[in-house]
């Protein structure tokens, strides 16, 4: 059963908002073993919307389109829909008498353009609307299928759930199809897409010749490279063994390669992986913050039940402060002895049980000689005091943003060897 999504809206194309329909519904196909080979954006125009409706039919089994489906004149769906169906539409009474008892129970009179949610595509069904007043429909197109709901995010989920994921299992029961689809990814911080895709490039292409898992790279800028594998298994338990033994190859090459650079799996942030490794410790931690500014303090107490391992954190912009509040001693600040002294310093002034600091120039221009992109990362793990050169690109948000997770990354590497 391979599955075509196809998101309507002319704000789509201009960026005004992200389609985070496609990303959802991708997801939620894939979870139930149902392939989703092609996704389109297509414009409120009518003609551009039947040739994206055909290409998809033409390709795929089935067809969710999101959006078009509201009251306004450049909600075209329905009458894109009747043309490809080569059908009229109708004015479904009973939908008019809905949706007009929808707007009398939250006290408001509908306007006649709301007419046009009850225009219907002739021998489509109707998915009843729980949330909105803009039904949704399916509608069977020779041997193919098309799913049609609202864009609004939270209405297009219930329909989904509700009435198209059922169809769409029975479907491809009858089909005889009953794989199951699983995702992992592995999440790294400190190489480039293309060292991850050469670490790996080997059995990469032995996948790619017929294997039943697949490797895919993510890049998510100051969150590092994703490396997404996908199993396909006769069931669930079949598919999940094949991720786990996927996983332990991949890691083995890239660890091999590259080093430690996994940080975490799917979800896993920098700073959850910090949290896990001083919770089983337990260790505190202090953070003392130059040109990031509090950029690492607050990645940190993001993660629940912080105030277990998070002393806290200071914030010393100003060369004055370092001196005075973290007894850095006089001289230039942007260096490796004073990222240690800070590091030691906010250790003792929190009494916490490791210190972690930063200090450099985010630019545009030099500071003490130094180019912007010079960081300088200062850890205090009690027993021992040592610091971590860097030289990072971009402007001076991306210098501040990668400064704050290298520092974090620092400091897992450096737990993980103690």
């Amino acid at each position: 059963m391979r599955v075509e999504i196809v998101a309507v809206g002319t704000e789509l194309l201009l960026g005004q908002i992200p389609d985070t329909n496609s990303q959802w519904l991708g997801e939620r196909l894939a979870a139930n073993g149902i392939s989703s080979y092609f996704h389109q954006h297509v414009g409120d125009n009518h003609e551009r919307i039947v040739l994206a409706f055909r290409t998809a039919l033409a390709r795929s089994d089935a067809m969710i389109v999101c959006g078009g489906l509201g009251p306004t004149q450049d909600d075209i769906t329905r009458a894109a829909l009747a043309e490809v169906m080569n059908v009229p539409l109708d004015r479904d009474e009973a939908l008019v008498a809905t949706i007009r008892e929808m707007f009398e129970s939250r006290g408001r009179a509908m306007s006649d353009n709301n007419l046009l949610q009850a225009d219907v595509p002739r021998g489509a069904t109707i998915i009843p609307q729980t949330r909105g007043t803009a039904p949704g429909l399916i509608c069977q197109v020779g041997l193919k299928v098309v799913y049609a709901v609202p864009g609004v995010p939270y209405e297009m989920s219930d329909m989904f759930e509700r009435a198209i994921l059922p169809d769409l299992l029975v479907r491809q029961r009858e089909s005889g199809e009953t794989s199951v689809i699983r995702s992992r990814v592995l999440r790294t911080w400190g190489a480039s897409e293309s060292a991850l895709a050469e670490s790996v490039a080997e059995r990469f292409d032995a996948l790619e010749n017929g294997g039943r898992v697949t490797i895919a790279f993510l890049a998510s800028g100051i969150e590092g490279i994703k490396v997404r594998l996908t199993a396909r298994g006769d069931n669930d338990e079949d598919a999940w063994s094949l991720l786990g033994d996927e996983e332990r190859t991949v890691r083995a090459l890239i660890d091999e390669k590259l080093g430690d650079i996994i940080f975490g799996v799917d979800d896993q942030t920098m700073e959850d992986v910090i949290a896990e490794q001083l919770l089983a410790r337990g260790a505190t931690l202090a953070v003392a913050e130059s040109l990031t500014g509090g950029l690492i303090a607050s990645r940190l107490v993001d993660v629940t039940g912080a105030s277990k391992w998070c002393r806290g954190g200071v914030v010393s912009y100003a060369s004055q402060v370092k001196f005075d509040v973290l007894g850095v001693p006089e001289g230039p600040v942007v260096s490796a002895e004073a990222a240690e002294a800070m590091a030691i310093g906010v250790r003792k002034l929190l009494g916490a049980d490791y210190g972690l600091s930063v200090t450099g120039v985010a630019g545009p221009e030099e500071q003490e000689g130094q180019p912007a992109g010079t960081v300088f990362v200062g850890l205090d793990l009690g027993d021992q005091v040592h610091h971590v050169a860097l030289r990072l690109p971009g402007d001076r948000p991306r210098v501040r943003a990668y400064s704050a997770i290298s520092a974090l990354d620092a400091l897992r590497r450096a737990l993980e060897r103690t």
